[in-house]
């Protein structure tokens, strides 16, 4: 039976120096033993013989570098996931910006679009969707065009309305899209509140002020120094008083921009900034 070369970690450094001078995507503060796990599985899957030619097919193939990315960024929700986090946002958290005259909202890291559509149900449903928009964005090009589409698998609609109800839900969950075969596509009410955009938490910028930043379970794959500088970029992307949601395993404990938050829900990992 032929073995599996492994990567070495020292192939690994070259690899993601290739991908942030090539193409400007920078993992080298991800959690590094998280990435060498997904590369090690990519390479052992598709049997390169040796790492100088899986080098050579990235830099080379960008059809192959497309799949690369979905497979080294975590691409794993679900519609209203943890309907406790959902219902303290539609007690606590919704009926303060409905003060507003205008919401924005930003969800970063939105992978396929299931949470953001979830936050743009809530928002109809507490009359705040017309004065709202929702900014998604991911550095992962393919996965936002799933999202665009607002076409998710029929499958999935049983359990994703047992959560929408655990949430709070007030109505019958299908009436938000229509079946076809084996998709529910998601009605363009509600996508037509939501922007899709590439956005890299490593290397861009702010680009708006918003009200409530939504990021749930991205940061547990960053490093402590690019969670406090990620978490930065959030503190000067909030207005004062906005709020700063975050994924279950994620905290503002020990951070560096904890003296500017106080929490909502420690629970439900809600916090809300004080000081600029």
């Amino acid at each position: 039976m032929e073995s599996v070369h492994h990567i070495k970690d020292e192939e690994i450094a070259v690899l993601l120096n290739d991908l942030l001078e090539q193409y400007g995507y920078d993992f080298t503060d991800y959690s590094f033993a998280s990435v060498k796990r997904r590369l090690q599985r990519v390479y052992a899957t598709d049997r390169f013989p040796s790492f100088a030619e899986f080098r050579y097919k990235v830099k080379s193939d960008p059809v192959y570098l497309t799949y690369l990315m979905e497979q080294i960024t975590v691409n794993v929700t679900e519609m209203f996931r943890d309907p406790g986090f959902f219902l303290t946002l539609r007690k606590s958290v919704l009926p303060v910006l409905a003060t507003y005259p205008f919401i924005r909202i930003w969800h970063a890291g939105c992978s396929t679009g299931e949470e953001v559509y979830s936050m743009a149900i809530l928002l109809e449903e507490m009359n705040l969707l017309h004065k709202a928009v929702i900014y998604a964005t991911d550095i992962n090009e393919t996965v936002l065009e799933k999202a665009r589409k607002g076409i998710f698998s029929l499958a999935h609609m049983q359990q994703y309305s047992q959560n929408y109800q655990q949430s709070g839900g007030q109505r019958d969950f299908s009436a938000y899209y229509s079946a076809n075969y084996e998709y529910a596509k998601f009605s363009e009410k509600l996508s037509n509140k939501i922007i899709f955009a590439a956005h890299n938490l490593v290397t861009d910028r702010s680009f708006n002020e918003f009200q409530l930043i939504v990021c749930r379970n991205t940061l547990i794959y960053f490093n402590k120094d690019l969670q406090d500088k990620v978490l930065h970029l959030f503190s000067d992307s909030l207005e004062q008083l906005g709020f700063l949601a975050l994924g279950a395993k994620e905290t503002l404990r020990f951070t560096t921009v904890a003296p500017l938050f106080k929490p909502v829900s420690q629970k439900e990992k809600i916090w809300r900034k004080i000081s600029i």
